[in-house]
């Protein structure tokens, strides 16, 4: 099976170095493709208090990309979980989401803050965020996941 994206957009950011953190201080706007979105398509929007991005980590090297397990961000000190274990930005098809700050809407450019791609990425996707689809139940995680966000946002 093949699957075939175009980007919806691009994100436009002073950022364009892929670091680890601090990406809560970044404000970011998404740029939607002209020649397929009107303003229309943004209508409603800033109704919302954030919105779930989904991009293409198009600045990672292919050639590093995991199947298997590793230590997340390297870090001897936490244990090796599989790439699905983790976010990352090197792993299968290059995937990445985040749910950020809506900012504001103007006309086809959507504001916002907290999104963790840098200039230049291609957006696939952009969802409204809504308390229907937080997680159900209890949630968990493991003491080094906790560890790892402590200074990204």
């Amino acid at each position: 099976m093949r699957v075939v994206l175009t980007p919806v957009g691009v994100v436009r950011s002073a950022r364009t170095e892929a670091e680890d953190d601090g990406w809560d201080a970044v404000a970011a706007r998404i740029e939607l493709d002209a020649e397929r979105f009107g303003p229309e398509a943004l209508s409603g929007l800033d109704a919302f208090s954030h919105v779930e991005v989904v991009y293409h980590f198009h600045a990672a090297d292919p050639a590093r990309e995991e199947h298997g397990s590793r230590h997340p961000r390297g870090n001897p000190a936490w244990p090796r979980v599989g790439i699905f274990a983790q976010r990352g930005k090197d792993r299968p098809n290059r995937l990445g989401a985040t749910i950020c700050r809506v900012l504001g809407v103007e006309g086809t450019v959507l504001h916002v803050a907290g999104l963790d791609a840098i200039d230049g990425t291609p957006v696939l996707d952009i969802k409204p965020w809504m308390e229907g689809f937080a997680p159900r139940g209890e949630r968990r995680e493991p003491g080094w996941a906790a560890e790892l966000m402590r200074g990204y946002w």
